[in-house]
């Protein structure tokens, strides 16, 4: 008689929530969710004001209420836990929501962001562009910070895409993003509480958060990897898609078994 064969419970892989930056929407994330959704359930929403979501009230959207919406969207999905993921903007909205869901939280990826709260030239500078992209829309915007968004040497194809997310944005949600950014809170204490593995990635020659504002983040997070991707600027995932895969995936499989 065969012996039977020992049952070995499957564990599924925990879900990958991704959240996009300014003035994108969620195909920022293409390349992976195209990468790991074959794995396991991948999250990638249109922020509010943004993509397919709902479009923004007049005036401004406080990072507390993106969090909120995420964590809503999370609930109606029947996703408890997961591992979240921003870039930028996104990473910034990934920080709030750590503080408003962190028990639900395996794992938390920082990709060219930092959490600071604004100076108060910053404040002034984004009001400025908020009321500017009311007035005149993003196409000019969009043409001006193309090749900081992504390096001058990336690839056409890329440029494509990051500048038709760009027009394409919502005037009114991206001033509403850019009003909410203005009064963002500080998280840099926030970073040092952190109790799960934590991925900090930034492009090389990324203008917007060099890689001495990933350092410092890094530092501050109790249980980090730093990861600089080379040929890079302020998108990696979508200028190195493989390199930033790679890393990801590395990071991933550790929290999977821890989960």
């Amino acid at each position: 008689m065969t012996p039977p064969v020992p049952f070995t419970p499957v564990v599924p892989l925990v879900p990958l929530v991704l959240v996009h930056g300014h003035p994108f929407d969620h195909t920022m994330w293409a390349p992976q969710i195209e990468a790991f959704s074959a794995t396991r359930r991948v999250i990638a929403p249109d922020l509010r004001g943004y993509g397919a979501a709902p479009q923004a009230a007049p005036g401004i959207t406080r990072f507390a209420q993106f969090a909120e919406d995420i964590g809503a969207q999370l609930d109606d999905l029947g996703v408890e836990t997961f591992v979240l993921a921003g870039l930028s903007m996104g990473g910034q909205i990934a920080m709030e929501c750590y503080g408003q869901l962190g028990d639900r939280v395996r794992g938390l990826v920082l990709a060219d962001t930092f959490p600071a709260a604004e100076t108060p030239e910053g404040v002034e500078a984004r009001n400025a562009m908020a009321d500017r992209l009311l007035r005149e829309g993003m196409r000019g915007y969009a043409e001006e910070v193309l090749e900081k968004m992504v390096a001058p040497y990336a690839e056409a194809g890329v440029k494509a895409h990051v500048h038709r997310m760009m027009t394409s944005a919502p005037p009114e949600g991206a001033a509403a993003a850019l009003r909410a950014r203005a009064k963002r809170p500080d998280y840099r204490d926030l970073l040092t509480r952190v109790t799960v593995p934590a991925l900090v990635v930034v492009g090389a020659d990324d203008a917007y958060t060099p890689v001495a504002d990933a350092e410092a983040m890094h530092a501050a997070l109790p249980d980090s990897t730093l990861r600089v991707i080379e040929g890079a600027a302020h998108l990696p995932n979508l200028e190195r898609p493989k390199e930033f895969n790679e890393t990801l995936e590395e990071f991933l499989a550790r929290v999977d078994g821890h989960s």
